[in-house]
């Protein structure tokens, strides 16, 4: 079998997933012959990953040189991983350079930069698949299974809560995420994943949002209002830490990727999550209207206890409602490892909340009834990303719920987010015919 040349965009945290399907899992048919990124440390990361594993050691270019990179080392397929407001850009290029894409949600962080996108993907009539993971969760699939089958009969509307903890959710607010310059604050960085969610789950589209939310617990004036007092400025220092520092010192993955890179672009991933500087919230809440008729309310918490979330899809025949407890509780001793993200791997439990999900459907004049939420095996997302990467490096197969996804899915769910920001800003409801994005338009299907 001959193997499709791959290059990664952007070599943080996030590229291993691919960096590693590439080279082992799916190298026999896919080869990872060039890396591109401007830190020298984080770019050697991988490199030397790769040739540890007795392949050829990928070459090093930086952003400026996309274009060189795709040609000389003729490049079939570029992964891009980088930061969210440079995807548009580095999308837009490499479909101009004559090769398909594969990209991290979220697909952008705007309405011009996702305009562009567009207009590239009808320019070059090239491919770009992003990778919505939590479509591939077996318990998000459940529900999607649910709906499409008509139990509840037609969807009317949707109450969703998501809980991020004082763990995960605060990571946000210590590195580039908390500039909503940069990430599109967390209604577009981590919500798009929901919103993708919320369309592919009840087939339809956000036409109109109202958003109302704002920093309420941290920053620097959250702080100073509950008394905190003078804080260090990150959380690699000597002395005594509290639970909302990280020091890089202390994971030493963190601290190749980062800590020692920083003497090359300035780049500081632990800041203090109570310092100044933050422009994105933490509290957050919607209401989005969709052209199914369907109405959304949905709230986003970064500072919870305990890490999970509750959907109740309401029916013409009945209610489908999934909760799911990702981690229970964290004590103040147990520090910010070994995991943030605790929907990448099976995380501890809790006596009174216990990790698990669970999955009801109760249709009108009938008992409630457990549906069966079966893993597709081992590895982060209940299995979902090892379908996911299947999907991506194999090619998708007749999956009758839809799972994969393509730029057009990303259009459609950042922007309910980026109509949320404006909505932030304004006080006002916002139509997502107003983003300047011909597939948003009303007279769309």
């Amino acid at each position: 079998m001959s193997q499709l040349r791959y290059a990664v965009v952007g070599t943080g945290h996030r590229a291993q997933m691919y960096v590693d399907a590439i080279t082992d899992t799916y190298a026999d048919r896919a080869a990872l012959v060039a890396l591109c990124e401007p830190n020298p440390v984080r770019a050697d990361v991988y490199a030397q990953r790769v040739a540890g594993k007795g392949l050829p050691t990928p070459s090093v270019w930086t952003p400026d040189r996309l274009e060189d990179m795709i040609r000389d080392e003729r490049i079939e397929r570029v992964v891009i991983c980088s930061r969210d407001d440079t995807h548009a850009e580095m999308i837009v290029r490499s479909l101009e350079a004559g090769v398909d894409v594969v990209v991290e949600k979220p697909l952008t962080i705007d309405a011009p930069s996702a305009a562009r996108i567009e207009e590239a993907v009808a320019r070059t009539g090239r491919q770009v698949v992003i990778t919505f993971n939590y479509r591939y969760s077996p318990r998000n699939s459940a529900l999607r299974e649910v709906v499409r089958s008509g139990r509840i009969g037609r969807v009317t509307s949707i109450d969703f809560s998501w809980m991020l903890d004082t763990k995960h959710g605060a990571d946000y607010f210590r590195r580039w995420h908390r500039e909503k310059a940069h990430s599109g604050g967390l209604l577009v960085h981590k919500s798009s994943h929901h919103f993708d969610l919320v369309n592919w789950w009840i087939a339809s589209e956000p036409r109109r949002v109202f958003a109302s939310g704002g920093l309420r617990f941290y920053g620097a004036e959250n702080a100073a209002a509950r008394g905190l007092g003078e804080r260090p400025e990150r959380g690699t220092h000597e002395g005594a830490h509290d639970p909302f520092e990280l020091d890089l010192r202390e994971d030493p993955r963190l601290k190749t990727l980062y800590l020692e890179a920083e003497q090359h672009d300035g780049y500081v991933r632990d800041r203090d999550v109570f310092s100044d500087g933050i422009t994105i919230e933490d509290n957050l809440a919607l209401i989005v209207d969709y052209a199914s008729g369907a109405t959304l309310g949905y709230s986003l918490n970064a500072h919870a206890p305990w890490e999970g979330y509750r959907v109740a899809i309401n029916g013409t025949e009945g209610r489908a409602e999934l909760e799911v407890v990702e981690r229970g509780s964290l004590v103040p001793d147990e520090g910010l490892h070994p995991v943030l993200d605790p929907s990448a791997v099976d995380a501890e439990t809790s006596v009174l909340r216990p990790s698990g999900e669970r999955l009801i459907v109760q249709r009108h004049w009938e008992e409630p009834v457990e549906i069966e939420i079966r893993r597709s095996g081992e590895g982060g997302h209940g299995g979902g990303d090892a379908l996911l990467l299947s999907d991506v490096f194999v090619g998708p197969g007749d999956d009758p719920l839809g799972r994969p996804a393509d730029w057009s899915d990303g259009i459609r769910s950042i922007a309910v987010g980026i109509a949320g920001n404006r909505s932030l800003e304004t006080g006002l409801p916002v139509r997502v015919s107003d983003l300047g994005i011909a597939l948003l338009a009303e007279d769309q299907p």
